[in-house]
């Protein structure tokens, strides 16, 4: 490890905000012994604002229909071979019973830019969520919308809206889409939902086709100025009906290096070790644990559309990723010294003050 690195996390740790320049260094510096030692700096943060707590959210895929044609994922519409499936009002909220009676507090409603999925649709279903668990938060992530159908959808309760904002670098954000789709749309989209007081994640895939560490070190220092309450990272992993079907995959090491560094950039953020990290590592998400995250999200999703909802090759859908297998997740967690807890896990921001 250079001096040049020690000294950029150091500054990390002071909370002294980075710039592009020096977010790049730290990325380029990349080393087994600054992982170590970021890793050890961003659990003493994470420690001093969450404890040993990690945080479990019902995660229910809704639909695997969407409009869009995102050249990395599984579920674009051009992806003929998709095996499509939609699910009810009714059995989402049987999902979201069946999870509030295993004991989680937050439920995650992810789909594709399904058009079934209307603000008359969802504000009820919303509606009927809260009012039979008000002791829950819901969470949707279902895309671009309308500030207008933002405005409906937290009018109906929804608490948090999760957008990946794919890049900060609109070049490489034309590389991932297609023509139709604008960065600026998105950017735009993200502030809507802050501008409307939701609790708002945005993120990004590390090592997706055309990615250099000058964007990635784009995406830190949109993520330290923006603030959002969460932000869920993974590493890229190809899908074979898709145009990105023979690139490598992301890094699960430098993933969590980005995880650290996230860490130490807001130590208040929430950061789920994702389901991409145990696809291409067994133990990923506990190293995503180890390397500050603190929120994982099980699925929920009835088991026979789990392995429909493949954005990625080789997804991992059944078994202890489950909702229902909460025992086997409390002990994964706890094998890393920390514990499950399924509060609705609201981000504390009263705690401490973050680097921007």
């Amino acid at each position: 490890m250079t001096e040049e690195v020690l000294s950029l996390i150091r500054k990390l740790c002071d909370a002294q905000p980075l710039t592009e320049d020096e977010y790049a260094a730290l990325i380029d510096g990349y080393s087994p012994e600054s992982a170590a030692l970021l890793a050890g700096e961003a659990r003493k943060a994470r420690a001093r604002v969450y404890g040993d707590t990690v945080y479990l959210r019902g995660l229910i895929e809704i639909s695997n229909i969407c409009r869009n044609d995102c050249l990395y994922c599984g579920i674009r519409r051009s992806n003929r071979t998709c095996a499509r499936y939609r699910l009810t009002p009714e059995e989402i909220l049987r999902c979201t019973d069946e999870g509030y009676r295993l004991g989680f507090r937050t439920f995650v409603l992810q789909g594709g830019e399904d058009a079934f999925f209307t603000d008359e649709v969802l504000c009820p279903l919303i509606r009927q969520i809260k009012q039979a668990h008000p002791d829950c938060a819901v969470t949707l992530s279902l895309g671009e919308r309308s500030m207008e159908s933002y405005r409906r959808l937290k009018e109906a309760g929804a608490d948090r809206y999760l957008l990946r904002h794919e890049t900060a670098d609109e070049a490489h954000y034309r590389l991932l889409h297609p023509p139709e789709m604008s960065w600026q749309h998105r950017m735009d989209c993200l502030r809507a939902l802050r501008s409307l007081g939701y609790q708002v994640g945005c993120g990004f895939m590390v090592g997706s086709p055309g990615q250099t560490s000058r964007m990635l070190a784009r995406d830190l220092r949109f993520i330290a100025s923006f603030r959002p309450e969460m932000c869920g990272i993974g590493p890229f992993i190809p899908h074979h009906a898709t145009p990105f079907r023979d690139e490598p995959a992301g890094s699960v090491a430098l993933t969590c290096y980005l995880l650290s560094i996230l860490r130490l950039t807001d130590p208040t953020m929430l950061l789920p070790a994702t389901t991409a990290l145990g696809t291409l590592q067994p133990d990923g998400r506990e190293l995503g644990l180890l390397a500050g995250a603190n929120v994982v999200m099980p699925n929920l999703s009835p088991t026979p559309v789990r392995s429909k909802y493949e954005l990625y090759d080789n997804k991992i859908c059944t078994g202890e990723e489950s909702a229902q297998c909460h025992a086997c997740l409390e002990a994964r967690i706890a094998s890393v010294g920390l514990r499950a807890v399924v509060s609705r896990g609201d981000v504390r921001r009263d705690t401490g003050e973050a680097a921007v």
